[in-house]
């Protein structure tokens, strides 16, 4: 069942259509009930305004936000039914936990009677247990996250949604509390659409991802298809991918800047695109001769930059044991099965 649906949405600033910058440009979006959705992109592609349009915080310049098929239009914000996390998390420094938390309770109008058990039993899911009397400002920066994800859930919101909740952790600290979030929105049930630019974050939390570039959808999926398949250029190198180059393919084959490269089976031919993951450059004792100019310990990999006999700096990943070093000369082959063809521009 669809909980939010976006439907031509637009946000224009400075002028009527075709005068003005369009921060948004004509959004499709469905949100199903109980799923977690995660918007990435960069500074500027419109993923916070996304946000506060749901919230009923920005006005639509055209197009409709829908909550159970309910237009929003008319809806003020304290009428809508959901819940908003920023990033700096917004609490009241000079109280105490259980007021923070119970904050949204009082908004709502709830019975003063039923704060105490609401906000213990929230407190204890978020892995606080008993932490109602302590001041705010004696927490850390992960006690703090959590006291906000307790207030954004005590209202009980149809849809919860998240502002870059942990882009002020460190990175430990950010992994650990993913796997929290995600474990905690299944066991509740909560329906999510957050926001960040951490794509490793995204990738962890959501059951579906959707990338932005100005102000539109440029592709949205599964993390696994989205990784897998990139819909463009631009979503491959903002995923971090950089061994794109121009190609053309024939039979299975597509002609790079390094050589022939395979391509999968039922790629689209001619002049296109071609990605190649760093898993698919393969070390070997044939193939094409590089350089090894770049090598960086990744933990579970070794990362390396190659410079070819000709084309641009490959980026190749292998095992840590017999990883080779700076200077080393290596010969690489392509596996087909990392290997993209991107949709035509």
């Amino acid at each position: 069942m669809t909980l939010l649906r976006l439907e031509g949405v637009s946000v224009r600033f400075g002028g009527r259509a075709g005068e003005g910058v369009d921060v948004l440009d004509r959004v499709d979006l469905t949100v199903a009930a109980h799923e977690t959705v995660c918007v990435l992109g960069p500074s500027g592609s419109g993923k916070s305004t996304l946000l506060r349009v749901v919230a009923g915080l920005q006005p639509v310049s055209d197009g409709r936000v829908l909550l159970d098929g309910v237009d929003q239009a008319r809806v003020p914000v304290h009428r809508r039914g959901v819940g908003l996390m920023f990033q700096d998390h917004q609490l009241f420094p000079h109280g105490d936990v259980a007021g923070n938390v119970a904050f949204g309770l009082r908004m709502r109008g709830s019975a003063r009677a039923s704060y105490r058990d609401r906000v213990a039993e929230l407190l204890e899911l978020v892995g606080l247990p008993g932490a109602g009397g302590r001041a705010v400002a004696s927490l850390s920066g992960g006690e703090q996250q959590r006291v906000a994800l307790a207030r954004a859930l005590a209202p009980s919101p149809r849809l919860l949604m998240l502002d870059e909740p942990l882009g002020q952790l460190d990175r430990r600290l950010r992994e650990r509390l993913v796997v929290e979030l995600r474990e905690l929105f299944s066991r509740l049930g909560t329906t999510v659409l957050a926001v960040t630019h951490d794509q490793g974050e995204a990738f962890a939390l959501a059951d579906r991802v959707v990338v932005m570039r100005g102000g539109r959808i440029a592709q949205a999926g599964t993390p696994l298809e989205v990784w897998q398949r990139p819909a463009s250029e631009f979503v491959a190198r903002f995923l971090g991918f950089e061994n794109v180059v121009p190609a053309r393919v024939s039979r299975g084959v597509a002609v790079t800047p390094w050589g022939g490269v395979p391509v999968p089976a039922g790629s689209p031919e001619g002049e296109q695109r071609v990605l190649i993951r760093p898993a698919g450059v393969v070390l070997g004792t044939a193939g094409l001769a590089c350089e090894v100019v770049a090598r960086t310990f990744r933990g579970s990999h070794v990362a390396l930059r190659l410079r070819p006999e000709s084309g641009p700096v490959l980026e190749a990943e292998c095992a840590p044991a017999g990883a080779p070093s700076r200077g080393d000369r290596v010969a690489v082959a392509f596996a087909p099965a990392e290997v993209v063809v991107l949709p035509a521009a």
